[in-house]
């Protein structure tokens, strides 16, 4: 008993000593940065926890750029975790995911990258929760955000998670109808995802009837439709095939 009461007294001492030790050196951390600081004459455990107290410093001062790059290098994942709840908090969702997924590249807990995707759905911040799903792979609720994205007549999302899914019929079908409401460019991108040159080349058709020729000169290059392409600079000037649609 006696001795575990001195190993705890040592310990105490230890770290007390340890903690003095920092506080001297940290605030030179925080002056310098992350980046412009060596620690190489330190231990490991030594250097790790500089670096986590030059971490909690920064995030007291807001400084969450600062502040990951110092918990990245002790792969410090509540740490992490906890500046990616300080910016999910604030609703900024995008930055919240990429902590998580920083987070998640250490530990592959996917559980915060699942409930801010959620939120992000709920919310709909559904470029986010595009984000933090396809990060995961996660098959099932991309489908249900796709489904969702169509009924808000999100489209540009929509094409992202159909070409992620690698769902080819879905996008030609978004395509076509995208197409039919003379949404060129959301059209063509959903056509190019898709690999459909014999789409894309009816679209170039369509904007070659309506003076666009600039673009159909793109679309017909995208669906490597080389006749078209060749006849559209050989029989149009520079101005002509400026055109473009909005």
């Amino acid at each position: 008993m006696v001795d575990n009461i001195t190993k705890n007294i040592k310990k105490l001492v230890e770290d007390s000593e340890r903690d003095g030790s920092y506080a001297k050196i940290v605030p030179s951390i925080v002056k310098k940065g992350i980046d412009n600081v060596n620690l190489n004459m330190f231990d490991e455990d030594n250097r790790n926890g500089l670096l986590n107290a030059a971490g909690d410093e920064f995030f007291k001062r807001g400084d969450f750029v600062q502040s990951v790059k110092a918990f990245m290098l002790t792969k410090n994942i509540p740490k992490i975790n906890e500046i990616g709840d300080e910016y999910s908090g604030r609703g900024q969702f995008s930055q919240a995911i990429e902590m998580y997924n920083l987070a998640y590249n250490f530990s592959h807990d996917k559980n915060k990258l699942v409930i801010c995707g959620e939120k992000c759905l709920v919310e709909s911040h559904l470029s986010d929760a595009l984000r933090a799903f396809a990060i995961l792979k996660d098959e099932q609720r991309l489908i249900r955000l796709g489904d969702i994205c169509l009924e808000k007549e999100k489209v540009d999302v929509a094409i992202e998670v159909f070409a992620i899914l690698n769902n080819r019929d879905k996008l030609i079908k978004l395509g076509d109808k995208c197409l039919n409401e003379n949404r060129y460019g959301y059209a063509a991108r959903a056509y190019e995802l898709a690999q459909d040159k014999d789409k894309l080349s009816h679209l170039g058709d369509v904007l070659l009837k309506s003076g666009l020729m600039g673009s159909a000169l793109r679309i017909y290059e995208l669906a490597d439709n080389k006749m078209m392409v060749e006849f559209i600079k050989e029989n149009f000037s520079a101005d002509q095939i400026g055109k473009f649609y909005a």
